[in-house]
């Protein structure tokens, strides 16, 4: 939203290419860290491959994640809620 709506217009309207640099290169890291979490999760919880490819394919979605997250929310709730006890 924020590259699209924001950086994009600065860049073309206002001739400001930096602003869509920094935010570009927040949102491949912020990518690249959300992959990340996905592999941790995947080897740490032993997770299915299909799992795993289905974070990655919500990650190129317009709001893929936030589906994704309630999925798995839904589909383990017990898994959770141990999470949370193991965490305390």
């Amino acid at each position: 939203m924020l590259l699209l709506g924001v950086a994009m217009p600065l860049k073309y309207m206002m001739d400001m290419p930096s602003a869509v640099l920094w935010v570009g290169l927040t949102h491949g890291l912020l990518w690249i860290l959300y992959i990340g979490a996905l592999m941790v999760m995947y080897l740490a919880h032993s997770w299915p491959v299909m799992r795993l490819l289905g974070g990655i394919v919500s990650s190129v979605l317009p709001f893929g994640p936030f589906v994704f997250d309630r999925r798995l929310r839904e589909a383990e709730p017990g898994e959770a809620a141990r999470a949370a006890e193991a965490a305390q």
